[in-house]
């Protein structure tokens, strides 16, 4: 197969495939399926969207990513931390589930792919430095916490509020325990009692799976979902229907809102499109602006609204067919009324009418076929507001799946070419938001399923999303009672595993300025939770700040001869012989704009302490790199030190620091002379020229050993 070939259809490697490779692919496909297809349900509404277009995600995605990757066993789609970035990062511009929402996600995978795509086609791969080891540790442990939490209210049966603090809304979920749905929570409880029992001892069998099939069965059963639409008309209780009615009128001020704002701003588009640049054009966009105020303002006095009727219980009163004929408050129902045994709770409240639940929550209806394959919705006033978060659901989603690529491969033996990998992964993004999915990334788990169940080429994962192709076009309807405490089950269940203190410990034992850097992120990003984006980059940040103050003081150690000949630290070795007539000193960093003031400071610094000194020797076998103020700091200190009777000698310097002496003179101005290969040659030469004056160095720092 040509090599040319292969560079744009990775893909072509895998053929031809023999029977047995297929079959091993075929089963290790068939096993991710059975896995991928609930957890995708669970990280879509963990991602702030209805359950199916999880398997939207499950679908063309993992097939691309897999086609055009590097790596034969990365197993890629909807996964914990991506969907919480992408839910904490829309939540600002929409509410979660919403049409808006959804909209936004998906254009949100569209900006992420092409972020992605640009970076592997320009070889970019080495950005994801700038996310260092600690700093993923840290935010990975912080997202875990954070997603386990998320998850506790729909494990419990009860409201969770969403605000600018995550902390406060755990707060508020914990005050409402006594509410709790009991069996909602056995729903819960069950799934994680068979998923964990399975996963110790019968890791072999498809925990998720059974635990999703035996708790949907169960739900039907028994008639786990007790829910019934509701209207304001049928409302009896006074009391009530005034407070219905000002919520329903909050829902309908933030509807027309939104309308009157899609309207204005069409037309200041088609304004400034036909080049208008009047008046009319400058006070669409005062309007325009006005009405945004006013929509926040609506929405956040509709959300508080809908805060009052979070722990309001009514009752209703129905006919033979249990239709609805009238709903009361629970604590104010009229005696004689005959009232079916469920107390509900209003939810899903709009400017129509709202929803009665009284049993646990289910998936319910999903669409039936494939999702259409469409254009994402492009807007650039939301562009600006994505950019932030798409950059970092990019680098963050890239480091895991190039992360678990790479801990595969070390196992298999395969080559895992990063820049590739985020083409594939850049692609599967794109993609996806052609058939409406969410961002996606690789998959620990799902990767260590794919590897063990015998996965030999990426024809596995072609095979997965094949067999969610058939799961959409015929299997649908079977979800319909599947609990949404099971999908949240599955959720604890898969982040429990990426807690790991561990890793901020051992960060903090291999380097201190590691270990804040961790520590940092993980508090960071519980602190700024729902916005998750803020406190990677906050890590980031420091990281990279640390770095800088590590390299701005870089080691300098003054030497002095050991007994076998070489040279060596005296902090180390205080005892060591030196010399009156020469100093060594060896700088163990680069020379850069941020810390050359430091390199100078302390060859002054070491020069004042031996004011006999005729000769400075620099060992420079550890200095990588000299930039335009290391040169200029150099060729100050030669010239300062010649005038005071001092020679300034170096000794192995690298090619590209002689390059940049050539290229600016420096090296000319040094002397070639006062330039050597090797410590040994320097020591020599120095000494060559100090003659008898320094015969009684007999056991100096810089006398050729005997």
């Amino acid at each position: 197969m040509p090599a040319f070939l292969i560079k744009f259809l990775p893909f072509l490697r895998w053929f031809p495939m023999k029977g047995d490779m297929l079959k091993a692919d075929f089963m290790a496909g068939l096993t991710v399926a059975l896995v991928l297809i609930p957890q995708s349900m669970a990280y879509a509404q963990l991602a702030g969207l209805p359950a199916y277009y999880g398997l939207y995600a499950a679908f063309l995605p993992v097939a691309v990513a897999a086609l055009w990757g590097s790596s034969s066993q990365l197993g890629t789609g909807p996964v914990a931390v991506v969907s919480l970035l992408t839910a904490s990062s829309l939540a600002v511009l929409a509410a979660p589930g919403s049409d808006q929402f959804i909209a936004l996600a998906i254009m949100l995978s569209l900006v992420v792919g092409v972020i992605q795509l640009l970076l592997g086609v320009f070889k970019l791969g080495v950005i994801v430095n700038f996310l260092s080891h600690p700093v993923i540790v840290g935010f990975t442990n912080a997202a875990a916490i954070i997603i386990g939490l998320s998850q506790v209210s729909k494990l419990f049966g009860v409201p969770m509020g969403r605000s600018e603090h995550f902390i406060n809304d755990i707060v508020g979920v914990l005050k409402q325990i006594g509410d709790t749905h009991l069996p909602t929570l056995a729903m819960g409880v069950l799934a994680i009692a068979l998923m964990w029992g399975i996963r110790k001892y019968a890791p072999k069998l498809p925990g998720v799976l059974i635990a999703v099939v035996v708790t949907t069965l169960l739900s039907w059963s028994i008639g786990f979902e007790r829910n019934a639409n509701g209207s304001l008309d049928q409302i009896a209780d006074p009391q009530l229907q005034a407070v219905v009615q000002q919520n329903m009128a909050a829902a309908r001020q933030v509807d027309d809102l939104n309308t009157q704002i899609a309207g204005k701003s069409a037309a200041l588009k088609a304004a400034e499109k036909a080049g208008e640049n009047n008046v009319g054009a400058v006070q669409m966009e005062a309007e325009l602006a006005l009405l945004r105020i006013a929509l926040r303002d609506a929405e956040a006095a509709f959300a508080k609204e809908k805060a009052a009727l979070r722990y309001l219980q009514v009752v209703r009163s129905t006919d033979a067919d249990g239709a609805t004929l009238a709903i009361y408050s629970a604590e104010r129902a009229p005696q004689g009324v005959t009232l079916d045994e469920t107390r509900y709770r209003l939810r899903k409240l709009n400017a129509e009418g709202f929803k009665l639940v009284g049993g646990g929550e289910v998936v319910g209806a999903i669409p039936e076929g494939l999702p259409s394959i469409q254009m994402p919705s492009l807007s650039l006033d939301a562009l600006g507001s994505l950019l932030s978060a798409a950059l970092v659901i990019s680098l963050v989603g890239f480091m895991e799946a190039i992360s678990i690529a790479k801990a595969v491969a070390a196992r298999t033996k395969e080559r895992i070419d990063p820049n590739q990998e985020l083409i594939g992964q850049g692609l599967a993004n794109v993609v996806g938001s052609f058939s409406q999915a969410f961002p996606v990334s690789g998959s620990f788990s799902r990767t260590a399923v794919n590897m063990n169940a015998g996965a030999k080429t990426g024809m596995s994962s072609v095979i997965t999303a094949l067999i969610v192709l058939v799961a959409l076009l015929f299997l649908t309807p079977l979800l319909y009672h599947l609990p949404q405490a099971v999908l949240a089950a599955i959720i604890i269940m898969a982040v429990i595993g990426l807690v790991n203190f561990k890793a901020v410990k051992h960060a903090w034992q291999a380097s201190r300025h590691d270990g804040i850097a961790a520590g940092v992120t993980f508090v960071s990003t519980l602190a700024f939770a729902p916005h998750l984006d803020k406190g990677i980059m906050v890590g980031a940040g420091l990281a990279l700040g640390l770095y800088l103050y590590r390299t701005m003081s870089p080691r300098v150690a003054i030497l002095g001869r050991y007994k076998d000949g070489t040279l060596r630290d005296l902090k180390v070795n205080p005892d060591l012989p030196t010399s009156k007539h020469v100093v060594a000193i060896r700088f163990d960093g680069s020379l850069y704009f941020a810390n050359v003031p430091y390199f100078e400071d302390a060859m002054l610094e070491a020069i004042s302490k031996n004011p006999e000194a005729k000769y400075v020797l620099v060992v420079g076998d550890a200095i990588n790199e000299l930039d335009a103020s290391g040169e200029e700091v150099i060729h100050h200190l030669v010239e300062r030190l010649h005038a005071a009777g001092i020679t300034l000698v170096f000794s192995g310097l690298k090619k590209q620091v002689l390059d940049v002496m050539r290229a600016t003179g420096l090296f000319e101005a040094i002397g070639q002379d006062k330039l050597f290969a090797t410590v040994d040659q320097a020591i020599a030469a120095i000494y060559e020229q100090l003659g008898e004056e320094a015969a009684d160095d007999l056991f100096c720092a810089i006398k050729p050993a005997a």
